[in-house]
């Protein structure tokens, strides 16, 4: 494992970019200034040796000489004399090197030949050529030279300035821009430093989140609090409200499936014991009567129909919660799907007295799954019928509502009281346990409703009807 931190390794790395960033801007920019400072200086000796040849060519010219060159010693030593600057040396040189002019020696014989200096070559080649530090021969010491070549009169004007402090120190380049970049070197650590100490403090209570979190530790510490108030803290926040909220909703599932397999357990042991039961009266009394043994078996029959009917409701659960996406899908029409459900239910209805006004329009249809939808619409029928009582009316409406149809079930019976309302769909709930069991009711068919329900993308309640009864409102997505 690396000994520097995430936030440590992005400070160095965003710094050294810059600082080379800032160095390599440092150097080109002195040597682009120093440049255009030597640029500047050649210019001005340049124009110095054209004025020089133009002044001399015009007095020539005045004299009335048909080739106003060559100049003579005296022309050029008053020239110079006249437009002297301080150090300044001017030499004329032919073509093949040979010196006839300089302002600071006269002894020309002694002069070595210039033919090949660095800016003779160039100004007999371009026109024009200088040298920057060229140790003249001559005088012992560097000078900055440049030397302009004039064909028509075969010479070539050389001035030089004597490369001494002064000269050094004006061809410098400026050192302001550098206390600028240091400047802005210092601000952007400091910056940096600020940016990368959050960022730091962020990555430390995450890598203390994960830590608890692997180790199921608790995450209400001082130090996964709070974090600093910007985007990064806003999201590792959220992160850990997040896993908080997925934690106990894991728990809370824990809960709910311990509750339904203690539910389940205590649901399948009453039929079984009866079972149980009447099987061993029958295998430990041979000589008992055939009528009640049959009645035994009939009982043992209904038991089972009771064990299946609460392990196909239990299926139908799991489907629900466990795999809602593999559940199909198809066009399904709730009239002729309400139709279907009255004529199997018309006898108990009858054997009840019972009523049942089907007020659905003609044709309502909806997407969903056709065996689910059975659920909803079968469930509410049968626990009408169950619990609602003798002689009553039960009523079964619809509206459209935008993308959905409005559905109402309703029964002008007994009702329940109001402290069971909000935990009436919930699985193996009961009013009245020995009832609903005597009834044959799994305790799971409300539960089936509202799951499958949701499913379809709707909502329901369960209210009591002002003058009476119970009502059931749900919508179910088109």
């Amino acid at each position: 494992m690396s000994k520097y931190s995430v936030g440590t390794k992005l400070y160095l790395g965003v710094l050294s970019i810059f600082l080379l960033f800032a160095v390599g801007f440092i150097l080109f920019q002195q040597e682009r200034e120093k440049q255009y400072k030597i640029d500047t200086l050649t210019i001005r000796l340049q124009c110095y040796n054209n004025q020089m040849f133009e002044t001399l060519h015009a007095v020539n010219s005045n004299k009335g000489k048909l080739m106003p060159g060559p100049f003579t010693e005296k022309m050029l030593a008053s020239y110079v004399a006249r437009h002297r600057w301080n150090g300044l040396r001017v030499t004329v040189v032919r073509p093949d090197g040979t010196v006839i002019f300089d302002n600071q020696r006269k002894d020309y014989a002694r002069f070595a030949n210039h033919a090949n200096r660095t800016e003779i070559v160039q100004a007999m080649k371009n026109g024009y050529g200088s040298t920057v530090e060229r140790k003249s021969m001559t005088l012992k010491h560097d000078y900055f030279c440049s030397a302009t070549y004039f064909p028509k009169d075969s010479i070539i004007i050389r001035s030089a300035l004597p490369y001494n402090n002064d000269l050094s120190k004006s061809l410098q380049a400026d050192q302001h821009y550098i206390w600028f970049a240091l400047f802005a070197i210092l601000l952007l650590t400091i910056v940096l430093y600020r940016f990368v100490s959050r960022l730091g403090q962020h990555i430390t209570k995450l890598r203390l989140f994960a830590s608890r979190a692997d180790h199921n530790g608790s995450l209400e510490t001082e130090e996964l609090a709070a974090f600093p108030d910007d985007e990064l803290g806003e999201i590792a926040e959220r992160i850990i409200k997040i896993y908080k909220r997925l934690q106990t909703t894991r728990q809370e599932q824990d809960i709910l499936k311990r509750q339904l397999t203690q539910n389940i357990a205590h649901e399948l042991k009453t039929p079984i014991a009866s079972i149980q039961g009447y099987l061993e009266t029958i295998i430990g009394n041979p000589q008992i009567g055939e009528d009640t043994r049959a009645q035994f078996l009939q009982r043992c029959h209904a038991q089972c129909e009771r064990l299946s009917s609460l392990l196909r409701d239990i299926s139908t659960l799991n489907r629900m919660d466990d795999a809602p996406a593999l559940i199909d899908f198809e066009p399904v029409d709730i009239s002729s799907l309400m139709t279907e459900i009255q004529e199997e239910t018309a006898l108990q209805l009858q054997e009840r007295k019972m009523t049942f006004a089907n007020n659905l329009p003609a044709h309502v249809t909806v997407v969903g799954n056709r065996s689910l939808l059975y659920s909803i619409f079968r469930n509410l029928t049968d626990n009408a019928v169950a619990y609602s009582g003798e002689g009553t009316a039960v009523t079964l409406e619809c509206r459209e509502q935008g993308d959905k149809w409005h559905f109402t079930f309703s029964d002008n019976g007994i009702g329940i009281a109001a402290q069971h309302l909000p935990r009436l769909f919930e699985r193996f709930y009961r009013i009245d346990k020995g009832r609903s069991r005597k009834l044959g009711g799994t305790g799971l068919g409300l539960a089936i409703v509202k799951n499958a329900v949701l499913l379809h993308g709707g909502t329901i309640q369960a209210i009591n009807n002002p003058d009476g009864g119970l009502k059931f409102t749900f919508t179910i997505r088109k």
